[in-house]
């Protein structure tokens, strides 16, 4: 049996997400063998033939427009960041790009400068994995105290917020709401394997999150896209107790697998206190500038 494309796979997944009183189609009474709508279904919504549609699902059409896709999006639905996924995935379908093996990744001086400014915000930059690539003395106290400071300058075993996020009892310990974080994270992952469908090490760890986590798997059949934006989340320090901070994703244009990642407290709030305490803990004073 053929395996359905990445393509083919979101568009069931977003299918069966749907219902004929979702988008006001009569029931007429049936019961149906399968969850949400029917294929002739979504394709009279989307305005093509249900055989063309079958053939898009199934991986036998790899050409599609923007225009079919637009109309597929809008029959399902899709958030604007879903919209752009389903473009992402039939291009990727459509060029069928064999394995690469990106060079190793590296976070910049100039990065790295930044990062000791920021002395009192913590902070780390990702790389196309979300692979730890540095971080700043108060991020590694923030997010991973219990991790050795210089690990992230070893590409071998530097750390993976993924990973973290799902098979390391400290960081799941940490996110109050749990199951949130975890859902962006998945979202999140679901872009990167979208945009980059040759890379053989973020398919391993895809593969190994979905091994050792169920709830990973379970998340990860469910296609949910959800790009890095502004998330607020409330923690539960091993050191400082509770707090509530923004995180903030910010692209890199030098670099544009590479993103920086800030928290911030609410100004005047108990969770600014609490970064001070952290800092202090730490040893880090005001502008320190081996931060």
């Amino acid at each position: 049996m053929q395996r359905r494309s990445p393509l083919g796979e979101f568009l069931m997944a977003r299918r069966a997400q749907l219902g004929p009183d979702d988008v006001g189609l009569p029931r007429y009474g049936d019961r149906r063998r399968v969850p949400g709508l029917r294929r002739e279904e979504l394709a009279m919504l989307a305005g093509v033939s249900a055989g063309y549609y079958t053939r898009l699902e199934q991986g036998q059409s790899l050409n599609a427009s923007a225009e079919i896709l637009d109309a597929i999006a809008t029959a399902l639905r899709l958030t604007t960041a879903e919209r752009e996924h389903l473009h992402v995935l039939s291009a990727a379908a459509s060029h069928r790009p064999g394995p690469e093996t990106p060079r190793t990744e590296h976070a910049s001086a100039d990065l790295r400068t930044l990062l000791a400014a920021m002395s009192d915000v913590p902070a780390l930059v990702l790389g196309r994995r979300n692979d730890v690539l540095a971080w700043n003395r108060a991020g590694h106290a923030l997010l991973a105290g219990h991790l050795d400071p210089a690990s992230p300058d070893d590409p071998d075993t530097r750390p993976n917020m993924s990973r973290l996020v799902f098979l390391d009892a400290h960081t799941r310990a940490l996110y109050r709401d749990w199951p949130a974080k975890a859902r962006a994270v998945v979202g999140n992952l679901r872009i990167l394997t979208a945009r980059n469908p040759g890379d053989a090490r973020l398919a391993e760890l895809v593969g190994e999150l979905a091994i050792h986590s169920a709830a990973f798997a379970r998340m990860w059949s469910e296609h949910t896209v959800d790009p890095c934006g502004r998330d607020v989340y409330d923690l539960a320090h091993p050191v400082v107790g509770d707090l509530t901070l923004t995180q903030q994703t910010l692209h890199v244009p030098q670099e544009p697998h590479q993103s920086l990642v800030t928290f911030t407290a609410e100004p005047g709030s108990p969770s600014v206190t609490a970064l001070t305490v952290l800092r202090q803990a730490c040893g880090i004073g005001r502008g320190d500038p081996g931060a």
